[in-house]
């Protein structure tokens, strides 16, 4: 077959326009619609003026900086200095600066200093969603990962560690100084770099060893990143933090199509386990969409009495498993039967035990119930059931056992085991695109509101990737169906989407992205 001529020369008679360069359904499209849409109210929440200064060189427009980082957050670009290798080589970006080419220094200055507010434009995705009944909250799932920080696991030391690294550091410059000291050449105008890389580790170590001093309860300091924590992970113990997340399905309405998962909450703590962190995301959750999902799904981390029974007093149905060590070894008394009418226990021989008292047993208060000392001795079971002559078998019972045996019976019906079953289908997945496509596998900011901060940027531009399929699906929609229908497909939606605009919307208009 005949080849194609190629001529690297080529001179257009006619230069092509900004709109040529990339297709009419691209997701830069879908940025630039979201961003040029946001309402001065909106800046001002994000702490953005668009009024710019009146003296000095222009500056490039916040609309251009923020599309710029969304669209680089949602296909997994989050350095600066890459974003401004973009801005110069790369369609997309040319596009949304309009062939303008912010350098690293300005794309990072605009983050810097507004990134902390960026969680006004996460929620904003999620009330978008919402308005156009996108959302399907008959279900939603909580989950948890950890992502490694911008710091070594070898630079975390407990309270010795440090006393010894901190002598070790003294011993080096007073050796270098020493040295130094006995040169004939000159003192040098600037410190060595060996004895200026020493002084600094030992200023590092003090300020832990104080951080470690001051702070109650905290065991272990990591000098990169003294917020972060030792954590299990599929890759081992890692220094960093525990991502919370809370997603719900979406569906194109009409069709009732799946439309991926929507973050509605999103947090960044650094306590390892996730059963504290159950409460405050559902009340991220329920502030964000407006309203409570008819049931919540969550792994076994989660599991505990304190939080079955605030689920139960928010009166919010949730399913969460047992542990698998707590289902292959069950507690003893899990072999008595129960009488709420008595409120009473009956051994598997038949015998009763009553209630005692309340009792604080390792900070923990609990139940006693307990029989006849005379009775249990008699019994068969005596020695293995119970050793105690004089007191006979006690069953010590936490204040949320009600809660715990409730529960524990409906995770037994047909009923929760198929609303369990999706869970697999909403939050690992969800995961599983930030880490893989989105490539945030480890934090590239250090302390825990920078942690915060990328972490809420990460999720705000999930979600515009998945309301982008949304707004693809209804675009594609629109090129197969007359102009008066648009309107109710595209137009409509995006009214809701965009919430408010400049621009003046007549009827015969037509958005086609």
């Amino acid at each position: 077959m005949p080849l194609r001529p190629l001529n690297r020369e080529q001179v257009w008679m006619l230069p092509p326009t900004l709109g040529e360069l990339i297709p009419n359904d691209h997701p830069a499209r879908f940025v630039a619609e979201f961003v040029d849409a946001l309402d001065r109210a909106a800046w001002i929440e994000l702490g953005i003026g668009l009024d710019g200064e009146p003296l000095g060189a222009p500056a490039y427009h916040p609309r251009a900086l923020l599309g710029v980082w969304l669209h680089g957050f949602m296909t997994g670009v989050r350095s600066s200095r890459k974003l401004e290798a973009a801005c110069r080589d790369q369609m997309p970006y040319l596009w949304l600066t309009g062939w303008q080419h912010p350098d690293h220094n300005t794309l990072w200055r605009f983050y810097k200093e507004h990134r902390d507010k960026m969680r006004h434009l996460f929620k904003l995705t999620v009330k978008t969603a919402v308005s156009m009944d996108l959302v399907d909250m008959a279900v939603q799932a909580v989950d948890g990962t950890k992502i490694q920080a911008n710091a070594a696991r070898e630079r975390t030391y407990d309270a010795e560690g440090l006393q010894q690294l901190l002598k070790r550091t003294e011993t080096v410059i007073d050796e270098l100084e020493k040295q130094n000291e006995a040169g004939d050449d000159p003192s040098p105008i600037h410190l060595p770099e060996k004895l200026r890389q020493a002084q600094y580790l030992h200023t590092e170590v003090k300020a832990a060893v104080e951080k470690l001093t001051e702070e109650e309860g905290l065991k272990r300091v990591n000098l990169t990143d003294c917020d972060a924590e030792l954590m299990k992970s599929r890759q081992g113990i890692v220094a960093g933090y525990n991502i919370q997340a809370v997603v719900s399905p979406l569906k194109i309405p009409e069709t009732e199509k799946a439309g991926g998962v929507l973050i509605t909450a999103v947090d960044t703590v650094q306590d390892a386990e996730d059963h504290h962190q159950l409460v405050n995301m559902l009340e991220q959750a329920e502030d964000t969409t407006g309203k409570k999902a008819d049931i919540t799904l969550a792994d076994a981390g989660y599991h505990s009495g304190a939080n079955l029974a605030d689920c139960e007093q928010r009166k919010q149905l949730i399913a969460i498993p047992e542990s698998q060590e707590h289902r292959l070894n069950p507690p003893n008394h899990n072999r008595f039967s129960y009488d709420a009418n008595t409120d009473s226990y009956v051994c598997p021989l038949g015998e009763t035990l009553n209630f005692i008292e309340t009792r604080r047993v390792v900070k923990k208060v609990v139940r006693v119930y307990g029989g006849l000392g005379a009775m249990c001795r008699l019994c068969s079971a005596f020695g293995v059931c119970t050793k105690n002559r004089y007191r006979g078998r006690e069953l010590l019972i936490g204040l949320d056992e009600a809660v715990l045996r409730h529960h524990r019976e409906w995770m037994a019906t047909q009923e929760a085991k198929v609303a369990y079953r999706r869970r697999k289908e909403l939050s690992e997945p969800s995961f599983g695109i930030i880490k893989e496509q989105m490539g945030f596998r480890r934090f590239l900011l250090r302390g825990l509101n920078n942690a915060k901060a990328e972490v809420v940027m990460i999720a705000t531009a999930f979600n515009m990737r998945t309301l982008y399929r949304a707004w693809r699906w209804l675009l594609n929609k629109s090129w197969k169906i007359s102009a008066a229908e648009t309107r109710d497909y595209i137009v409509v939606p995006l009214l809701c989407l965009l919430r408010c605009s400049d621009t003046e919307i007549s009827d015969d208009m037509v958005f086609i992205g």
